[in-house]
């Protein structure tokens, strides 16, 4: 009889379906049949039942957080089993145990995470019965019983385990190393807080205060441009004056006066450019491309997306989610027609077919066995289902994986773009761009959402003579680079910190590892806004004073680099392939973990938080704090008293003294300190990044004795 240990219950479920079986309490049991001649059990992790265990477990004196006690470097790491999955785990055990169980078949995801998941706990129970591996990308029935069919033998995925394993305790002793020195330094400045700190998420913090403090310290400049009318024979289309392609006029004066010399002269076609350009339908998704779309279009979070598409993968309509792939294999291709068919069929997608090309299988860009990796590329299953029989955000997710695969079986879009030369006086340079579909292609399968109207400019022939039918200025002011978005941060991650808008570009960084994997990428991100360091509003992320304070505190340092950690990721994707050895990196890490203990210290001396509010950052604090006074209220000389998430009158229940002072304004900490100030003095020190919209700005708090309320001053 055989074991199938499975990552989830759901997969558990799902693995199972297709056989006769009876469900028992934690697990279930296929009855015999064709594939089990003898049955098997069907059980399941629920995660990770397994975790590193604490530093005190391996030397007591670990458990106090002292810099004589770093770095904690164990000799060999431990795992022990979670205390709230032993129940699961014990199951698993006894399951493994029984005699008639003589071989396990390791079913958990067909990845990195899954390999270490079901491995940790087969290793925890002690017990050594010949495993074999199931390795599928999707949970249709026919890709479960294909799979059940061509086992792997474990050997084949063992190195991924040891990737997995390494990247796990690598992590743990940059994180513990580097949190605990982070934390015990910035205690002695005042901050009693954690300071988390890790080999993935500081570079990204990082990432994100750089572009902080790029907004922060632009200085905004005005400047105008001229913009004229022009009547060619009536013929007629706008134009904006520029000298060597710089069209940004730096005072008011020039720009009156270019407008001036032009108004009512005669203009003439200098010279008509037309470019035709090609578009290819975009590549198929992988999981980091698929976040980044559903967060510009939906403004899903990057970990929303992952678990609507594991949802998705659950109910076997569609592939693999943490796929790194924009490919597949010449077999997936083969079963497309088919899935087109079943997809003709259904009301959102039959004005869709059929496409122009019916197969794609001789198709390199999307069909390239040599780049398909671990997994292919995100794809519906040919288990259609209609996206209006599933929740709201599944239908949308689902219907962008359909509609990716739709366009790849169109042609390509299609566009003129004209460039115009105009000279007013045979002096005056203005250019006018638009641009012309000349085929719509791909663009009848996704929607695109140009944020510019096209300017279609007239049919005009170089040397055509004609006038200003008017002239005006118009004034802007430069701006400060935009805040990213949480599907631009995933982009940036996969690109270790360079800037790619275009999915193209992508293909250029093929051999190159980011920070994190497709699988954590989205975690790292819910562990900064967890941990305090940022903050998402209307989708702009945003540091947070704590997250300046600790990348300030690194400062240039090897912790919070992009490309250490990308080097990092290709060394462990090196050993998942076999080619590098764990224990030469695992000495280099232990290395590091000293590095970092003694560049924090060195550089604590000189650390310098001017203008962040390190008063605020504090632990939480607890509810003995609750009751406390913090100063005299300004309506009726009453107590103020710490109320949880506000300060209030102590007189309320009395006089209905409404007083109350937020402890949080337009995203901004308040801290205790300051609120003491404000109650004392009637105004608190000048606090830096209230946010509003997407502008910040400094101001102080204060009393105003008139109005009886609380408002903003400025310097």
């Amino acid at each position: 009889m055989k074991l199938i240990i499975a990552e989830k219950p759901d997969q558990g479920a799902a693995l199972s379906s297709q056989f006769k079986t009876k469900k028992q309490q934690g697990y279930i049991e296929i009855l015999p049949n064709e594939l089990f001649q003898k049955g098997a059990y069907v059980t399941w992790a629920i995660g990770h039942l397994a975790q590193l265990v604490s530093p005190e477990t391996y030397r007591p004196e670990w458990k106090k957080w002292t810099l004589d006690a770093l770095p904690i470097i164990p000799e060999r790491f431990q795992y022990e089993v979670t205390r709230s999955k032993a129940k699961q785990f014990n199951l698993v055990r006894t399951l493994i145990r029984k005699p008639e169980v003589t071989e396990i078949i390791h079913a958990g995801d067909a990845g990195r995470e899954g390999e270490l998941i079901v491995r940790n706990i087969v290793n925890l129970t002690g017990v050594k019965k010949p495993m074999k591996r199931l390795w599928i990308s999707s949970l249709t029935p026919k890709a479960i019983y294909e799979g059940f069919k061509n086992l792997l033998d474990e050997q084949e995925t063992k190195s991924l385990f040891f990737e997995a394993y390494t990247r796990a305790c690598a992590d743990w002793v940059v994180g513990m190393n580097a949190s605990r020195v982070y934390s015990i330094l910035l205690k002695k400045q005042g901050m009693s807080d954690v300071f988390s700190a890790g080999r993935v998420q500081t570079p990204t913090l990082a990432l994100i205060v750089k572009r902080e403090m790029e907004i922060e310290n632009f200085n905004s400049e005005p400047f105008w441009e001229v913009l004229a009318t022009f009547d060619i024979q009536g013929k007629k289309y706008e134009g904006k004056w520029h000298k060597d392609k710089d069209s940004r006029i730096k005072d008011v004066e020039t720009a009156n006066k270019i407008a001036a010399f032009c108004q009512n002269k005669s203009a003439n076609v200098h010279d008509v450019q037309t470019e035709r350009k090609e578009y290819q339908p975009p590549l198929l998704f992988n999981l980091s491309a698929l976040q980044a779309t559903a967060n510009k279009i939906f403004k899903f979070s990057p970990k929303k997306t992952l678990d609507v598409l594991q949802s998705l993968y659950q109910k076997g309509i569609v592939s693999y989610p943490r796929s790194d792939s924009n490919y597949v294999t010449k077999g997936e291709a083969e079963t497309f027609p088919d899935i087109l068919q079943k997809l003709s069929n259904l009301p959102d997608y039959q004005e869709l077919f059929p496409p122009p090309h019916p197969s794609i299988i001789n198709n390199k860009r999307y069909v390239n066995e040599k780049k398909v990796t671990d997994h292919y590329a995100i794809i519906p299953t040919e288990q259609v289902k209609n996206p209006r029989q599933l929740s709201a955000d599944e239908s949308k997710i689902y219907d962008l994986v359909i509609r990716r695969l739709i366009a790849a079986h169109y042609d390509q879009a299609i566009f003129d773009y004209t460039t115009i030369n105009t000279l007013v006086d045979k002096r005056a340079e203005f250019i006018s761009k638009g641009k012309q579909q000349v085929q719509e292609g791909w663009r009848k399968v996704i929607f695109q959402n140009d944020k510019d109207d096209d300017i279609i400019l007239p049919i005009i022939a170089e040397d055509e003579e004609g006038k200003v039918a008017k002239v005006q200025v118009k004034e802007g002011k430069t701006q400060p680079p935009k805040r990213y978005t949480e599907g631009q941060l995933i982009t940036l991650m996969k690109t270790a910190g360079k800037h790619l808008d275009n999915e193209e570009l992508e293909k250029v960084l093929m051999k190159t590892e980011g920070l994190g994997t497709e699988a954590t990428r989205a975690g790292i991100i819910t562990m900064l806004k967890d941990r305090k360091y940022i903050e998402v509003n209307k989708n702009q992320v945003f540091a947070t004073d704590k997250g300046k304070v600790l990348i300030a505190a690194i400062g240039d340092k090897i912790l919070a680099s992009p490309e250490m950690t990308a080097k990092w990721e290709q060394r462990l994707r090196e050993i998942g392939e076999g080619k590098a050895s764990a224990a030469v990196f695992m000495e280099q890490v232990k290395k590091l973990s000293s590095k970092i203990i003694e560049d924090a210290t060195d550089m604590s001396g000189k650390w310098n938080f001017e203008g962040l509010d390190t008063q605020s950052i504090q632990r939480t604090k607890s509810k003995f704090t609750i009751g406390k006074s913090v100063g005299t209220c300004k309506l009726c000389g009453g107590t103020v008293i710490d109320k949880g998430d506000f300060y209030g009158c102590s007189n309320y229940n009395k006089t209905k003294c409404n007083f109350t002072m937020s402890k949080k304004m337009l995203g901004k900490k308040i801290s205790q300190t300051n609120t003491k100030k404000l109650l004392d003095n009637g105004k608190t020190d000048l606090i830096k990044g209230f946010k509003k919209g997407d502008k910040t700005f400094d101001a102080f708090l204060e009393w105003n004795d008139q109005e009886k309320r609380i408002s903003f001053a400025f310097k």
